[in-house]
């Protein structure tokens, strides 16, 4: 009996130790596509066109490149989800991590936690305030707002009244932008007013911002919309319903300059509707955030100065940024075939 039993716990032993290799061989070949190193990749928001598009990027560079990803999650413009998020990217083995924090303050803690285990963090779009990052991949920011203000005052004549759709003032991409253009108007446009309209990158937030704005400035005649994926549709249709949605070149045409690069913006462009646009590279974020991923999660490293991408790489106090080209879009370029814009969808 004794020897029966010494079988029999044996057995019991050994398959147990046979289905936990299988289930860890199982797992490690699900989450890392067999010897590629796991990468945890979590999208920011679906609420936006612009980053849906992103997303539809992802899914795709993850395909053609062969990407060993973990199943992808989705922190819906919450940090709490985020670093959830990027506990479960932890527990199932991630290598690196891609990440597009919205609230660029509260991510340090996660960011650090990351850093004491080794695993490298690419951000996209956004640089967090704190904490360590591998690669930030993101456009410059600055530049944005500076391209839209000086587009803006020249289609402005350097006069009259603007409203600008601010983005949350807790992200960099925001403060940025908001810093830029209000720098530019008051140096270069100082017979511009300005009207700052925080909106936390919320359309409903702007929409309803600029209905009172209006109210008290019949005479606006610009608007600064710092993410076209957001603002666009909402705007349109309030113009549309106080009929003031008339197409640029005509009396009364109020002067629009946006962020993002969507296909949406283009057709507002091309039907008159908006003036211009700053095109965000949703398509270089996308397949740069999964490169540098996979470069860091195989311990690679990268230098500030040019990239052979048409970018420049620079150095932050927390890691590196890799800036990406971002071109003005007007109805000079709109139908320009290289622009992602033109080939999403």
């Amino acid at each position: 009996m004794k020897l029966a039993h010494t079988r029999s716990t044996a057995a019991a032993v050994t398959v147990l130790a046979v289905l936990t290799l299988a289930t860890a061989c199982n797992r490690a070949s699900t989450a890392s596509g067999g010897d590629k190193p796991a990468i945890g990749i979590d999208l920011p928001r679906s609420d936006s066109d612009f980053w849906n598009s992103y997303a539809e990027y992802v899914k795709k560079d993850i395909k053609t490149d062969g990407i060993g990803a973990l199943p992808l999650s989705n922190s819906q413009n919450d940090v709490t989800k985020l670093v959830a998020n990027v506990q479960v990217f932890e527990n199932t083995g991630a290598k690196a991590v891609v990440m597009a924090p919205q609230d660029t303050g509260a991510i340090a803690s996660t960011l650090d936690a990351l850093a004491s285990k080794k695993i490298p963090v690419v951000s996209v779009d956004t640089r967090p305030d704190k904490g360590d990052v591998y690669m930030v991949v993101r456009a410059d920011n600055r530049a944005y707002g500076t391209k839209a203000c000086e587009f803006l005052g020249k289609q402005l004549g350097g006069k009259g009244k603007v409203a600008e759709f601010q983005g949350a003032l807790d992200s960099i991409n925001g403060r940025d932008r908001s810093e830029a253009f209000a720098q530019c108007m008051k140096t270069k446009f100082p017979k511009i007013k300005v009207f700052e309209l925080p909106t936390d990158w919320k359309g409903d937030v702007a929409s309803a911002k600029l209905q009172s704005l209006l109210a008290q400035n019949p005479d606006l005649n610009g608007i600064y919309m710092q993410a076209g994926g957001v603002f666009l549709q909402p705007t349109l249709a309030l113009l549309e319903q106080k009929n003031l949605l008339k197409p640029a070149g005509q009396k009364g045409h109020i002067s629009i300059v946006s962020n993002d690069g969507i296909p949406q913006e283009f057709d507002a462009i091309r039907k008159g509707q908006i003036d211009a646009t700053i095109s965000q590279p949703a398509d270089l974020y996308a397949k740069y955030a999964l490169y540098y991923a996979k470069a860091a999660a195989e311990g690679k490293t990268f230098q500030p100065g040019a990239t052979d991408h048409d970018s420049t790489i620079i150095k932050l106090s927390n890691g590196l940024e890799d800036q990406l080209p971002a071109p003005l879009i007007t109805k000079a370029n709109v139908d320009d075939k290289t622009l992602w814009g033109n080939n999403v969808g």
